[in-house]
């Protein structure tokens, strides 16, 4: 499914020094105990005789991040898979979000982080919290909502999403069927309560 030209520019207007600070964001989202295993693996990797005579220890799967509990939820569909996003603004960016997605069917966990700019969301994901593996272009509506397309990091394989915003206390809604909409091509109205100058986030909820 394709995205709108606009989008498209958009995507392709990211730069290295982004990319770099989406990681530093993306390795920051990771809980403590889970950096200090990353950092224990990176120093046994570089004081090994060579990575043929030692293979690499596979990171161990994410699993949701306490702090991202807050975060306004957002539960809808990847393609033909049901997903739950928390997304919060970054204290230290006022444009920046970060939070983390989980399928529903598999439990698996993947950090996010990137940039809400007007209507326009810009960001990377990461399934280990220090490699890219995907990035997101995608456009908030005036209700709340977010759509737009995953793509892998050369900005291939685009997958549709399209995710509802969660009231507090609302239970995440059964995997739905339905084909997901193609993304608009005119930006939505901007609407939601701001956060540190983020539209649509809310906190406690």
């Amino acid at each position: 499914m394709e995205v709108s030209t606009s989008t498209q520019r958009v995507a392709a207007s990211r730069g290295v020094m982004r990319a770099a600070c989406a990681l530093a964001a993306l390795a920051l989202a990771l809980p403590p105990g889970a950096r200090a295993q990353q950092a224990a693996d990176a120093a046994k990797e570089t004081a090994a005789p060579s990575a043929a005579s030692q293979p690499l220890n596979p990171l161990k799967p994410l699993k949701p991040n306490p702090e991202f509990a807050h975060f306004t939820r957002y539960a809808g569909m990847l393609g033909k898979r049901q997903i739950v996003m928390r997304l919060g603004p970054q204290s230290d960016d006022p444009t920046g979000v970060h939070g983390e997605y989980q399928f529903s069917d598999t439990g698996e966990v993947i950090l996010i982080a990137g940039d809400h700019d007007g209507t326009t969301l810009e960001a990377e994901e990461s399934n280990d919290g220090t490699h890219i593996t995907g990035n997101w272009v995608g456009t908030f509506a005036a209700d709340g909502s977010i759509s737009g397309a995953r793509m892998e990091v050369d900005d291939s394989n685009q997958t549709a999403f399209d995710l509802k915003l969660l009231t507090a206390g609302q239970p995440v809604p059964p995997p739905s069927a339905a084909a997901v909409m193609e993304p608009s091509a005119e930006p939505a109205a901007q609407g939601g309560q701001a956060v540190n100058g983020v539209s649509n986030l809310k906190t406690g909820e």
